[in-house]
């Protein structure tokens, strides 16, 4: 191809692929699939290549991060990004608009109606963007309100926020203001990955979206599929709009997302009907949302309105109650993980919720804290996330003592571990901290409940009650320990009869003969999920060959990275490591792949993605499981686009309604053995 060919098709891809953000990420109307997108961004990233006096900082492929940074730049804020008063109950919406009438008719503005615009609250991370002369020049985050920090080059990854404004005459400056998130798909699709590659699970989007931005190395932020949408402008030259109702179709029309189901309600009764239409709409969109927020739609009152030192008097958020319950916390407790993440719990005078007494609630991490500004003492709301795990949702500032103190964690545990004393670090990650000791017991006694899963070496009743006797009287040190376990030891233990013993010690002599994978998944090494340990046993088909493996060999793998073949490395190149898994040989653990392992030949379901749920009758759902993998299928466990289908039993609940909707294909038991037998798909 010839230059002058080469530069006009470059031009065309970049107008092509930006077009395809737009529809896919403003508009929401995608008119292409994921592989096509792909093939059209390879093209181009091709042509820059071989063409490079043609690159662009504009370039889509430009999205792609680059070196870390070694830290992150304060940045002021130009005007403060202050947070919302919030309420829980219609009858405070109505309070707000009295009060906003009668601040506007003291200062000589009275109306008998004042008009709104409504929002979805976005539950995700703010953020703010500065546009010079249309230039994408600055991003940060929103700090504490004044000060924020310089995220420009993770968010110039985003493939939804254009680098250049999509108008003709852009304005001299524009600052817009939103919120990043990670889409509710895209959320249980990484967190599925990650802990098939061993690692932390995300506690929820926004801590995912949070812990993304803060990362020092903008390439990790390319690979994950972050989005925002922007609902405000703060500074602005060039420009002027009158009503809130104004500047989100302007924000679209210069290419940058914006919430859907955004409306304009003439006096307050309406804003609350359409609040409630809204509730019923929160399944359908991408992302989490937990109210609206309702701001004065004409701009000129707002700053005669003004603000409190924490909040504007022109906007207010209303929240969506979703069965919760009013308790008190009485202390902040710290829990330590099998990796390490320290997580901190709030301990809570008992409360009755959805059926159940709840004492304990989860507040993620430190970040958490602060956001909500949760403290001991306060008077807070509860809810159980998805229906499961209880969460702090807000605080009743009014019930606040005088005496209460912001949580420091760090603070309160002098910068140790609560569990062996050792030190403690911050993981920019997870936005949390992680004790730093390797012969820490809390950890320990994770890894080995993690080793004894009936996912990895199957070890019954080895559970938490009797590993947390085994790590406190010193019995078990690691993982090879168990094999040297002797009746009489278990025999002394509280709530352990000769029986009981016994079977334990049965079932950790039948954990000798578990095959490969499970081995190394058990190990528990990091970044390393049970995807991951099938392959690698697969390929190498001996643990011994695997510890010696470099990083090379480790990368011909399919599916591993990078950072799983580093951690791998690094994991096999530890002495103390290497000193468990020689007392584990010794011990007579298996370290081959056992011959009725699939062989990589026989494959006929290779390359399709499958999710078994619901109650089979003919074979238990992990049985289900294995015979497809033995097929050489994926299997995952939440549905999507690229799952290729749905094996349902019994009660299969809503990822049947979910493969529905996505036209997935479904398999009843009959239709499921019939594809074993014959490979069909």
């Amino acid at each position: 191809m010839k230059p002058a060919e080469a530069e006009q098709r470059i031009l065309e891809l970049r107008a092509e692929l930006e077009r395809h953000n737009r529809l896919y990420y403003v508009d929401a109307t995608p008119e292409i699939s994921d592989r096509e997108y792909d093939a059209l961004y390879a093209e181009l990233k091709g042509l820059e290549l071989f063409f490079p006096q043609f690159e662009s900082a504009d370039s889509p492929t430009r999205r792609v991060g680059g070196s870390p940074l070694k830290e992150f730049q304060s940045v002021p804020h130009l005007q403060p990004l202050l947070s919302l008063d919030n309420t829980y109950d219609y009858q405070d919406l109505r309070d707000f608009d009295a009060r906003v009438r009668k601040i506007l008719a003291a200062a000589g503005r009275p109306m008998d109606a004042v008009a709104y615009a409504v929002e979805p609250k976005v539950d995700g991370c703010s953020i703010s963007l500065r546009y010079e002369r249309g230039q994408l020049m600055l991003a940060t985050t929103r700090g504490d309100g004044m000060t924020g920090d310089d995220i420009t080059v993770n968010i110039k990854t985003l493939r939804c926020i254009p680098h250049t404004l999509k108008v003709a005459h852009p304005p001299e400056f524009l600052e817009v203001r939103g919120e990043a998130y990670l889409p509710l798909a895209e959320f249980e699709r990484l967190n599925s990955e990650r802990v098939k590659r061993g690692e932390e699970a995300f506690a929820n989007p926004r801590n995912a979206t949070a812990g993304t931005l803060k990362q020092l190395d903008s390439r990790i932020v390319a690979q994950r599929p972050l989005a925002a949408v922007f609902y405000a402008v703060g500074v602005c030259r060039g420009i002027e709009f009158s009503r809130q109702s104004e500047v989100l179709p302007y924000l679209a029309t210069a290419g940058l997302p914006i919430p859907e189901f955004h409306r304009v309600g003439a006096d307050i009764e309406a804003v609350i009907r359409y609040a409630e239409e809204l509730e019923k709409l929160e399944s359908d969109l991408p992302y989490g949302i937990d109210g609206v927020v309702v701001k004065v739609d004409d701009l000129t009152l707002w700053p005669v309105l003004g603000t409190t030192a924490k909040a504007p008097r022109f906007a207010i958020a209303y929240k969506y109650a979703h069965d919760q319950a009013v308790t008190r916390v009485k202390a902040i407790s710290i829990q330590v993980g099998r990796t390490g993440v320290l997580t901190p719990v709030a301990e809570l005078e008992p409360v009755l919720l959805n059926g159940s007494v709840i004492a304990r609630a989860t507040l993620h991490n430190e970040e958490e804290i602060r956001r909500k500004d949760i403290r001991v003492g306060d008077t807070v709301v509860v809810e159980k996330a998805g229906e499961v795990i209880p969460a702090v949702v807000s605080v009743d500032l009014a019930r606040r003592t005088p005496d209460a103190e912001p949580f420091d964690l760090a603070k309160q545990l002098a910068d140790r571990c609560p569990s062996c004393g050792g030190p403690i670090e911050r993981d920019p990650e997870f936005v949390a901290w992680r004790c730093a000791s390797l012969g820490c017991p809390d950890q320990l006694k994770r890894h080995l409940e993690h080793y004894a899963h009936r996912r990895a070496m199957d070890i019954e009743g080895l559970g938490e009650a009797l590993v947390g006797q085994l790590v406190d009287r010193k019995l078990v040190g690691d993982v090879a320990d168990l094999y040297r376990l002797r009746l009489e030891q278990l025999a002394g233990l509280e709530r352990m009869a000769e029986k009981s013993a016994r079977n334990v010690l049965e079932a950790v002599e039948q954990s000798r003969e578990r095959d490969l994978w499970r081995l190394i998944f058990g190990l528990g090494i990091l970044h390393v999920g049970e995807g991951a340990a099938r392959k690698l046993a697969d390929h190498f088909g001996d643990l011994d060959m695997l510890a010696e493996a470099g990083e090379a060999d480790l990368l011909k793998v399919e599916d591993i990275g990078p950072v799983l073949a580093g951690s791998l490395v690094r994991f096999f190149g530890d002495s103390r490591n290497r000193d468990i898994l020689h007392r584990l040989r010794t011990a007579g653990v298996n370290f081959k792949r056992q011959a009725g392992s699939p062989e990589a030949g026989v494959m006929p379901l290779k390359g399709r993605t499958f999710v078994v749920t619901g109650t089979l009758q003919g074979m238990t759902r992990e049985q289900a499981q294995e015979e497809l993998r033995r097929r050489g299928a994926t299997v995952t466990d939440s549905v999507s686009r690229k799952t290729s289908g749905l094996i349902v039993g019994a009660d299969a609940g809503s990822k049947l309604a979910k493969a529905n909707s996505l036209g997935v294909r479904i398999f009843n038991e009959d239709q499921f053995q019939e594809l074993l037998k014959t490979g069909k798909f």
